[in-house]
């Protein structure tokens, strides 16, 4: 028993109950004020848009009515508890290292989604957790046009769950993997979306850290738009943990040890037929590819979003040249070309490509400091290479490439995964390490429920059958 004024130890697990309490009572209060300024702001949005319709005093009340009915439906569907059951899984259209993506359609409305599934027990083994806390954060932020939209978050003893919107026109991995190169004219398309697309979560405070083709998803129109924000980190937000941690143990001066360039001009060919043998491969290893990552993060000396501009300025190269700059026969000899980039960054004779493409990619794959866009988006948009670009209404405009989408829910500009057992994964067939049981409340205030996502008129269908194609 323990005297007057002697300290009495706490317990590690007083301590994580502690912590846990204090979270849940931050993320309450947190999220109610959130709500407020979020239906606020609606309400402003919506006076906003009758003011510039020009409707009438009795338009406007009846408008307000809805509103106000909407409202009430949002607040009692946000009580409502969501989960796997309520989604009928039609087909799976990704892997990765910690999950998958499913193609879904809600029961009660009819509508199709990507569902992206990750496992819990994976994302705390591997320190993944401010990853998909980053993710998730952003999805939730990013409410526009050049970000993936997210509808739904929610978990389960097993794993957590996004629900977005279903883009089917694919992604820019595979499109590149259809064609050798692309003409500059669509270059210029696709890259300047880009563009606007990063520098839109650049104006949120996010840094992606992992732009790559995979990452850039065409809509059914052909449109760019954003995705996966796994490793995206933070400006202002602390979503910060280690960074191709495997990688990343050679010292910086073995990087630059070793690096050979070839000069056989027959090289170029090989390489690109090579690097798509091997690239689908690369998509789904634990690992992913180091070749879009900027000299700097790997340094971890410091970076800024300009690091996202470089990965631009890789994926444009390929995208005129075939395969990226600084690909090798395995990761570690990549690492050494990106870090000796001003050696190993070379254009081939036998692909030529126009002067102001050449002087825009070296602009974007050069050091930090000197990099174009370190000081704002508009020293990008005015460089000759988008002279004809319109930049205000180029989402407005048709895409360079036409996608061809036969129905909502096809998928042939995606990846076949026959042997993925369709059947809902389920909680009371798991068991969790007694540590991740433990460790579970970092996922606490995961749940998220949009408004249009809850409040938006869907004719209830029949489940849509699978595309034959």
């Amino acid at each position: 028993m323990a005297t007057i004024g002697e300290q009495v130890p706490i317990s590690s697990h007083t301590l994580d109950k502690a912590t846990k309490a204090k979270i849940t009572l931050e993320t309450y209060y947190s999220n109610l004020i959130s709500q407020a300024e979020e239906r606020e702001n609606r309400y402003r949005l919506l006076e906003q848009s009758m003011d510039d319709e020009g409707l009438t005093d009795d338009q406007k009340k009846d408008r307000r009515i809805q509103h106000a009915t909407k409202e009430t439906e949002f607040l009692r569907l946000k009580r409502s508890r969501l989960g796997i059951e309520d989604f009928e899984a039609l087909k799976v259209i990704g892997k990765g290292a910690f999950g998958e993506v499913r193609l879904v359609q809600k029961k009660d409305t009819g509508h199709v989604y990507a569902m992206k599934i990750l496992r819990k027990e994976d994302m705390l083994e591997k320190e993944q957790v401010a990853h998909v806390r980053a993710e998730r954060d952003i999805l939730v932020e990013a409410d526009h046009m050049w970000v993936v939209k997210m509808y739904y978050s929610f978990q389960d003893v097993q794993n957590l769950y996004l629900i977005m919107e279903f883009l089917p026109g694919g992604d820019m991995m595979t499109l590149l993997m259809k064609k050798d190169t692309l003409s500059e004219e669509a270059t210029q398309f696709y890259v300047a979306e880009s563009i606007l697309a990063i520098d839109s979560i650049h104006r949120l405070g996010f840094i992606h850290r992992d732009i790559k083709p995979d990452n850039l998803l065409l809509d059914s129109k052909g449109h760019i738009k954003l995705s996966d924000f796994g490793l995206c980190t933070g400006l202002k937000k602390s979503h910060r943990t280690e960074f191709y941690k495997d990688l990343s143990q050679a010292k910086p001066i073995d990087f630059t040890a070793q690096a050979t360039v070839s000069s056989n001009p027959m090289d170029s060919k090989r390489k690109a037929e090579s690097w798509k043998k091997n690239r689908r491969a690369l998509a789904y290893s634990t690992v992913g590819t180091p070749d879009y990552i900027a000299p700097e993060v790997f340094l971890k000396t410091g970076y800024t979003e300009s690091c996202d501009w470089w990965s631009l300025g890789v994926i444009m190269y390929e995208m005129l040249i075939g395969y990226p700059p600084f690909c090798s026969e395995s990761p570690q000899e990549t690492y050494r070309k990106v870090m000796n980039w001003q050696d190993t960054l070379i254009f081939p004779p036998e692909v030529p490509i126009s002067t102001e493409a050449r002087d825009l990619i070296q602009k974007f794959c050069c050091d930090m400091e000197h990099r174009i866009g370190a000081r704002g988006v508009d020293e990008i948009k005015s460089h000759p290479f988008f002279k004809h670009i319109d930049w205000e209404h180029i989402r407005d405009r048709p895409a360079v490439v036409h996608v061809n989408v036969k129905s909502i829910d096809d998928t042939s500009n995606f990846d076949e995964f026959p042997e993925v057992d369709l059947k809902p994964p389920s909680p009371y067939q798991h068991t969790q390490s007694e540590e991740n049981k433990v460790n579970d409340w970092v996922f606490i205030n995961y749940t998220f429920k949009r408004f249009e996502g809850l409040t938006q008129r869907g004719v209830l269908r029949p489940q849509i059958p699978m595309s034959k194609s």
